[in-house]
């Protein structure tokens, strides 16, 4: 059995990086030409965990500063204490949306800071359904001509082993 160690959530850290798509991307319904990553690190007991999700670049001071303060000194052990401490905080924001987002990547990061505290796979410490999964190819955006449609889907089943592939279909997006 693992020694159990202290283990306060010390520090929480956030970074947004914008990634641009390699031409202007579509659903049907929205057009992009960048994704945002927003990266989250928290720290305690001497790791780090990590957690990301994909949003707007406005995370970044919400989960440094409202969520870092709403789980700084938890225990790292206990990811559920912290996710509810969260939600409180998040009370007169609202907790869909973005602050939901934002907790997500910090429950995430936490989530993983656990099993590095006790060295376990995360897989392990959540357990699992089944032993693998199978993957699929997702993307066919509505603003790629047939050519690149048809090499994307191709390479994704033919290379990469894919089952299954997403395309988008709908008309041009609103502008």
């Amino acid at each position: 059995m693992l020694a159990r160690i202290d283990a306060p959530i010390e520090r929480v850290k956030a970074s947004a990086f914008v990634v641009p798509t390699d031409s202007p991307e579509a659903d049907g319904t929205f057009a992009w030409d960048t994704t945002t990553l927003i990266f989250v690190e928290a720290e305690g007991g001497g790791r780090t965990g990590i957690g990301y999700t994909y949003a707007d670049s406005s995370l970044v001071p919400l989960i440094e500063g409202l969520l870092a303060k709403a789980v700084h000194g938890l225990d790292a052990f206990d990811p559920p204490k912290a996710w509810a401490a969260m939600q409180r905080a998040v009370r007169n924001l609202g907790r869909e949306g973005l602050a939901a987002m934002a907790i997500s990547a910090l429950d995430s990061a936490l989530w993983d800071l656990k099993a590095k505290l006790l060295e376990l796979p995360l897989a392990h410490l959540l357990g699992r359904v089944r032993d693998a999964a199978p993957i699929y190819g997702s993307g066919g955006f509505t603003t790629y001509g047939d050519d690149k449609l048809r090499q994307q889907l191709s390479c994704w089943v033919e290379q990469d082993g894919c089952r299954a592939v997403k395309m988008n279909i709908g008309t041009e997006p609103p502008s």
